[in-house]
């Protein structure tokens, strides 16, 4: 696969698109007014103790003192799933003028300060780290019982038998992945979770320890892999955030991250802005001539595939089919730019042969595949 990625920055929002083979495949946009706090990382100071509402304010260096109820405090979520060990109140595990590690959870709301929870969690590509638990779980979405048994298995191998090593959830991105993908998600959340221990040692009750990554950060995360030629990056200061996170969690695409210094605009370039224009578009035009219609409403999207003026050059059937064939690849695609979910319904132009529907339906399926989130 022949993959760049560009990154657009500016001061209000960052966009990456992903291009395969010079196509461009995905779109993402990250606002900076969007940004919320959830899964950032505090080392924070408990404020007040309210033994009445089972809860404690906790300082964390924000406006408001953020909220922690004592169902989100780690250790007594162990001791409600543990028959022998009784749930002890919140005033048996805070004090006032304590020192904690949090983790935000929710939100700040109008005049109600960021939930919290002293249990952390760590997402990775693949995997999800729960430093302070033990244990190997599998998303419910992983559904086939043999790759649930070869994910959990090959995990099990990867991870130390004779230290401690915290728990892990295998996310449903991780079906069919390879030992060398868990073992780059296991290194990348082992260093993280290290850092954070170490950060927490050194730095003032209130202060940020671990901010959730930014987009540009979360692409050499989450898309960047082997096959991935260059990461085309158009702000200095973004480059330079992304060399020093792949040197430290990346490495291997440290060298494919490069600085765009062309006086003409990078989405220009590589004709981005026009995608980004024609995905609003409610008809999607076909190579062939055909054209596909898509409505979204809130309960969910309706996509209408059309011959429009093709006409083929053999028979009814087989422009028919291949229509289909172009429009289920244009779909695909459309799905991830237009970033679609929920309920989404295709009205392919109607098929006699059995054999033609077969063939669609698995060239559909084969599009969407690759998808980073699952359909």
């Amino acid at each position: 696969m022949a993959e760049e990625i560009l990154i657009n920055v500016t001061q209000q929002e960052t966009r990456v698109a992903v291009l395969d083979h010079g196509v461009i495949d995905e779109l993402h946009i990250e606002r900076a007014s969007h940004r919320g706090l959830v899964g950032n990382i505090y080392l924070g100071r408990v404020a007040r103790v309210l033994p009445g509402m089972q809860s404690a304010f906790v300082e964390i260096g924000l406006e408001r003192a953020a909220f922690l109820h004592v169902a989100d405090i780690w250790e007594y979520r162990q001791a409600q799933h543990t028959p022998e060990i009784t749930p002890k109140p919140i005033e048996k595990h805070l004090n006032e003028g304590q020192s904690l590690i949090v983790q935000v959870i929710k939100d700040p709301i109008g005049t109600k300060g960021a939930r919290l929870s002293t249990q952390i969690s760590l997402a990775g590509r693949l995997l999800v780290h729960l430093p302070q638990d033990s244990h190997i779980g599998i998303s419910q979405r992983i559904e086939d019982e043999a790759e649930r048994t070869l994910l959990k298995d090959t995990l099990t191998k990867l991870l130390p038998a004779d230290t401690p090593h915290g728990g892990f959830i295998i996310r449903t991105m991780a079906e069919k992945a390879t030992e060398r993908d868990l073992a780059r998600d296991v290194e990348y959340l082992t260093k993280l979770w290290a850092d954070v221990q170490s950060r927490s040692k050194s730095i003032k009750p209130g202060s940020l320890v671990h901010q959730d990554l930014t987009l540009a950060e979360r692409v050499l995360r989450d898309f960047a892999t082997e096959d991935t030629q260059r990461v085309l990056v158009d702000a200095t200061e973004a480059h330079k955030a992304m060399i020093e996170f792949a040197l430290r969690y990346a490495p291997a695409v440290t060298e494919r991250v490069q600085l765009h210094e062309g006086v003409r605009p990078l989405f220009d370039m590589y004709g981005v802005e026009q995608v980004i224009e024609r995905a609003l578009h409610r008809r999607v035009d076909l190579k062939s001539g055909g054209y596909v219609i898509i409505d979204q409403t809130e309960a969910l999207t309706t996509i209408d595939v059309n011959t429009g003026g093709y006409v083929g050059v053999r028979s009814f059937d087989d422009t028919i089919f291949k229509t289909n064939l172009e429009a289920a690849q244009t779909i695909a695609r459309q799905l991830r730019l237009r970033n679609l979910g929920g309920i989404i319904i295709i009205d392919f132009i109607d098929m006699d042969l059995p054999e033609h529907r077969e063939a669609v339906l698995e060239a559909l399926n084969q599009a969407i595949s690759t998808d980073r989130t699952r359909l």
